[in-house]
């Protein structure tokens, strides 16, 4: 097997069922209950993230961290997660190696991605002791940007991701494309992912 010859995967909603770094918020004020003092703080922060007026509200949605450890939790929370991981990322159910690109923190992703012997860990860079972001939060087109610095003579076979519309970047570096809902995966060719995503 080439040794630049990998398979792509995004990570949330894709391997694992939700969006791991919100989860991982609610994990962490639910075991440091001190933390629901922020609660009204981080609640709005999150919703003005994902309503999409900012990434730098991400990082204030993790200014909860300054409180805690966060890469301590990140290895406490994925020992309660890793039974959610789907069978799809098992390393005994891939054929080649892996490269793992998500919109997650890098910190609150590495601890699963080194049990599940992820070759290359492309995420957002978050501080773990202040939650500021470093750099951009590593969606859309940060994606293949991110890639091609991590990976430069990487080949894709396989794609994985079950976001056609943010993810239209990163299927177009792929041999085959798959889009993944629920574990489920279904094959698709480039010319209906970036129909479908026009649509989106």
């Amino acid at each position: 097997m080439p040794e630049n010859k990998y398979d792509l995967f995004d990570f949330d909603k894709t391997v694992y069922p939700y969006d791991s770094e919100t989860v991982f918020l609610f994990y962490c004020i639910l075991h440091r209950p001190y933390l629901i003092i922020l609660g009204p703080w981080l609640l709005l922060n999150l919703i003005l993230f994902f309503l999409g007026f900012g990434d730098n509200f991400k990082g204030r949605c993790f200014s909860f961290l300054r409180f805690i450890d966060g890469e301590k939790m990140a290895k406490k929370f994925w020992k309660k997660q890793q039974k959610r991981i789907y069978p799809i990322f098992e390393p005994q159910n891939r054929e080649r190696p892996v490269v793992v690109c998500s919109a997650s923190p890098e910190f609150l992703l590495k601890p699963i991605c080194e049990k599940y012997k992820v070759n290359t860990l492309i995420a957002t860079r978050m501080n773990p002791k202040t939650g500021k972001i470093e750099g951009f939060n590593c969606k859309d087109k940060q994606k293949p940007l991110r890639i091609a610095e991590a990976v430069p003579d990487a080949e894709f076979v396989n794609v994985y991701s079950d976001s056609i519309k943010s993810d239209v970047h990163i299927f177009e570096l792929g041999e085959k494309c798959f889009h993944a809902k629920k574990g489920v995966l279904t094959e698709m060719s480039i010319e209906e992912i970036r129909g479908k995503a026009k649509k989106e």
